[in-house]
């Protein structure tokens, strides 16, 4: 794609992230894009859907997944108005989404009142060293469903 077709696709992605505002939103705002086509798009609804998972990113993937009824998307992009924060782009790494397109930094967001350093602080800790207490619990008992699947000759690998 054209340099030309990326802007304009960033463009669009920062306008959903403007519009959302004017709709009590957070101020982000996401487009994938699969053979120079608009896929799908998503913006912030945290508040809106009063769920913390709903950033733009993942609401823009679970769209695209839906109207391509498929969970990869390797052969789609991403624009985010923001670098996307660690569940985002873990969620992108699922999807397996081609390439990432970002405007604002994380920095940016962060001098907006968007605190995600603690996150990659808490990612790279050790279990035993992070704020919310992880109690590993009946992991013998827990690894046989994985040891089933495994075992499971239909299954469908991701």
């Amino acid at each position: 794609m054209s340099e030309e077709f990326h802007r304009k696709m960033m463009e669009e992605a920062i306008r959903l992230s403007m519009e959302n505002i004017k709709d009590s939103g957070g101020p982000f705002g996401a487009v994938i894009t699969k053979n120079g086509e608009i896929v799908a798009t998503g913006v912030n609804r945290v508040t809106s859907k009063n769920d913390p998972t709903a950033h733009a990113e993942i609401e823009a993937i679970r769209e695209a997944c839906k109207r391509l009824q498929t969970f990869d998307l390797s052969d789609c992009e991403i624009y985010s108005s923001c670098e996307p924060c660690p569940m985002c782009l873990s969620a992108i790494y699922w999807s397996r989404l081609s390439k990432i397109f970002y405007g604002g930094t994380r920095h940016d967001a962060g001098n907006a009142g968007f605190r995600d350093d603690f996150l990659y602080d808490e990612i790279a800790a050790e279990i035993e060293k992070r704020k919310i207490p992880s109690i590993n619990l009946m992991n013998k008992e827990a690894i046989e469903a994985f040891e089933k699947w495994m075992e499971n000759p239909e299954k469908t690998d991701y």
